[in-house]
């Protein structure tokens, strides 16, 4: 299939499969989205577009990736997925799942007979993110409770109010025949595109508008080529300057194939976490060391978001109310940047220079986020406050930790966010803390330090008067949580459902 052409750039073709079959698209620009493909190019119009934003999930579709051999399914918002990126994957929408005789797939009679559909819009997405669901849980003989459920749908939302039955859509999953895909046919599909691809991608690297190097050295000589070209990842961010600010790229790195940094290393003393590890995978290893940090990397942003996203593009791209940053900069965390030059790191608070400005040089990239394994004698917390529980941006986030030595603060480490035009540490308060008794007093003592070391603007979010009042808060809830003190956050709380 070739489309008319809407810039002059040149771009390889894109190829992947749908409904089991290949799809092959020329011309397609750099920077078209996978729901423009889906809903104007191949007539899928089952897929919605609601907020175009990555919000809602209307647009949700499944992705099917080799990784390691096997067959991964994760659900992605597609409307600021980029359509290069799905290049030599497997792709299913609302369309694709249902039997060539027309008989419903379990996920959508399990909608239609707990009617889970109200106006409808949204219920497309619903249906993939079950499925996914499905895929990676139902089919390896895991059942779904109600809490997976409500994990695998965070970033779905229901402008009618219909969860309940759709989370009894979920659990009746599990009393329904069981539907397995052929995933050994996707994979040997997937494996022949990508075979396919290699002279493809060899024949038109040089004058392609999307690039997806496979190497690190590939990548940092193609940096250095073309150090104006727009580096992405997950887009989870450029996605949106494309959909709400209209921006077109002529010139497109794709990090996502670097075999490099999609990998995660454990040294003795710290992990380095490469920039192409979603932030899914990557915030399960930091999970690992902390398991506190569970219910933190849950409301970091809706499945499909942390699916898509990755940490070293949330990092790179600075926002100053980025929930990754606070925690990173609390923990110590060091970032690494590669060039064909050579490479250099540097404490991540030190990384940024401005509002979503950073130290980068033009043929630089971020590689590497090392993040410090945890002391024994370490107290860490990480909070966030945003008007919605689920799936929304922070109004300020707080990451503390302490280092307590018989009674005694041996060491302190704040990262703020949403109080200044960076993600910034609180230098002063860190200052304030050492050589001091761990006490209500001495908590007394800092919240008046913390509260005066910034000086956080108001806007939709929040007043400059409440980030500074909760900032306050927030330490004081740190200083209950270290004594003992439970059930004085919404994370201690579940909601009642049945089983």
């Amino acid at each position: 299939m070739s489309l008319p052409p809407t810039t002059a750039v040149s771009t390889r073709p894109i190829r992947f499969l749908k409904r089991g079959e290949l799809v092959s698209l020329t011309n397609v620009p750099p920077s078209r989205t996978l729901l423009e493909v889906l809903r104007e190019d191949l007539c899928s119009t089952a897929t919605k577009e609601g907020c175009g934003e990555g919000d809602c999930g209307a647009c949700a579709v499944v992705l099917g990736e080799q990784v390691d051999g096997k067959l991964s399914f994760k659900a992605v918002n597609s409307c600021i997925r980029l359509a290069h990126s799905v290049d030599g994957m497997s792709v299913w929408t609302a369309e694709d799942i249902a039997a060539d005789n027309g008989q419903l797939h379990a996920v959508q009679q399990a909608m239609l007979q707990c009617h889970g559909s109200q106006c409808g819009f949204c219920t497309p997405g619903f249906v993939m993110s079950l499925f996914a669901m499905y895929q990676n849980h139902s089919c390896k003989g895991q059942a779904i409770s109600r809490e997976l459920a409500q994990a695998e749908l965070s970033g779905n939302l229901c402008r009618c109010t219909g969860y309940r039955p759709i989370l009894d859509a979920a659990q009746m999953l599990n009393a329904l025949p069981l539907q397995r895909l052929n995933e050994v046919e996707v994979l040997q599909k997937i494996e022949h595109i990508a075979q396919e691809s290699i002279g493809l991608r060899a024949n038109l690297a040089d004058k392609c508008g999307y690039q997806s190097p496979v190497t690190l050295q590939d990548l940092l000589e193609r940096r250095s080529q073309q150090p104006g070209a727009q580096i992405v990842a997950g887009t989870t961010d450029v996605g949106l300057w494309v959909t709400k600010q209209h921006r077109q790229f002529d010139q497109i790195i794709d990090v996502t194939r670097v075999a490099e940094l999609r990998r995660i290393e454990d040294y003795p003393q710290h992990i380095a976490i490469g920039a192409a590890v979603t932030l899914n995978v990557a915030f399960n290893a930091l999970i690992k060391d902390r398991p506190l940090l569970r219910d933190f990397a849950a409301r970091f942003a809706g499945l499909p978001v942390r699916n898509s996203g990755t940490l070293g593009g949330n990092v790179a791209n600075g926002s100053p109310i980025g929930d990754s940053m606070p925690l990173l900069i609390a923990l110590g965390a060091h970032v690494v940047l590669m060039s064909v030059r050579g490479h250099r790191h540097m404490p991540l608070e030190q990384f940024y220079t401005g509002y979503r400005q950073n130290v980068l040089a033009a043929d630089e990239v971020l590689a590497w986020i090392k993040v410090p394994k945890p002391t024994p004698d370490e107290f860490l917390r990480i909070y966030k406050i945003s008007k919605r529980f689920d799936d929304d941006i922070s109004a300020i986030c707080l990451g503390l930790k302490l280092e307590i030595n018989g009674g005694i603060v041996t060491k302190a480490s704040i990262g703020v966010g949403g109080v200044a035009a960076t993600p910034v540490r609180a230098i002063k308060t860190e200052a304030s803390c050492p050589g001091k008794d761990w006490s209500k007093a001495t908590v007394e003592q800092l919240k008046t330090v913390l509260r005066a070391e910034f000086s956080p603007i108001s806007d939709m979010r929040a007043s400059s008067a409440y980030r500074t009042q909760v900032l306050g808060n927030l330490l004081e809830r740190f200083w209950l949580e270290s004594q003992g003190v439970q059930q004085i956050n919404l994370e201690s709380f579940s909601l009642a459902g049945h089983e």
